[in-house]
C-alpha cells in the first residue's frame, strides 16, 4: 500500500523544495514528484503530448484532467518507495473529485493527507518575481501576468479544496513564511507522525 501526501501552496510558497529536501533526506523510504516539473519534463522531452502541455503552461492554465491523472498515477504505481509526496494537485474542484475517486477504485494507494504550505499574495507574489529576476533562465512561467493567472487558479476553488479534505479530517496548514529550515522541519515531523 503505497502512502500518499499531497502538498499543495500558492506559487512561490515553496512548496516543491520543501517536498524535496524531505524525500532527500529520507530517501529509502521516500519519494517526491513535483506535478509541474513531470509536465516540464514532458514538454522537454518534445513529445506531441509535450506540446500540447506547453500550450497550458505557458498561459498559467491548468492542464486536462486526465492529462494530469494519468501523469500522477503512474508515478505513483511506477515508485519503489511506500511514502510519496506530491506537490501542486489538486489545483481544482474538478481534479480533487476525480482524484478522490480514482482512489477509491484503486485501492492500493492510501492517502494520509493534504498539507498546504500557505503564504499570503504578496509574500508568494515576491518570490517569484524575485525568482524571474534572479534566474538567468527565467520559467516560461515567472511573470506578472502569468503569475496573477496562476494565483487566480489557484485561490478561486481553494475554500472548496479546503473544506472537502477538513471533512475528511485530512487535511494539515503549515506556515510556509517560516523560514525554510522550519518548514521542512514541520512538515517532516507531520509526514513521520502520520505513517
Amino acid at each position: 500500500m503505497k502512502k500518499l501526501f499531497l502538498i499543495i501552496g500558492a506559487p512561490g510558497s515553496g512548496k516543491t523544495t520543501d517536498a524535496s529536501m524531505i524525500a532527500e533526506k529520507n530517501s529509502e523510504s521516500m519519494v517526491h514528484y513535483s506535478t509541474g516539473d513531470m509536465l516540464r519534463a514532458e514538454v522537454a522531452s518534445g513529445s506531441a503530448l509535450g506540446k500540447t502541455i506547453d500550450g497550458y503552461i505557458k498561459n498559467g492554465d491548468l492542464v486536462p484532467l486526465k492529462i494530469i491523472i494519468d501523469t500522477i498515477i503512474s508515478a505513483i504505481n511506477g515508485s519503489d518507495k511506500e511514502v510519496i509526496l506530491i506537490d501542486g494537485y489538486p489545483r481544482s474542484v474538478e481534479q480533487m473529485v476525480a482524484f478522490d475517486k480514482l482512489l477509491q477504485e484503486e485501492g492500493n494507494i492510501d492517502l494520509k493527507s493534504v498539507i498546504e504550505v500557505r503564504v499570503s499574495q504578496e509574500v508568494a507574489r515576491g518570490r517569484i518575481l524575485g525568482r524571474a529576476e534572479e534566474a538567468e533562465v527565467a520559467r516560461s512561467d515567472d511573470s506578472i501576468e502569468v503569475f496573477q493567472n496562476r494565483m487566480k487558479i489557484y485561490t478561486d476553488p481553494l475554500a472548496e479544496i479546503q473544506n472537502f479534505y477538513t471533512d475528511k479530517k485530512l487535511l494539515k496548514v503549515i506556515s510556509g513564511e517560516q523560514s525554510i529550515e522550519e518548514v521542512v522541519s514541520e512538515m517532516e515531523h507531520f509526514v513521520k507522525a502520520s505513517l
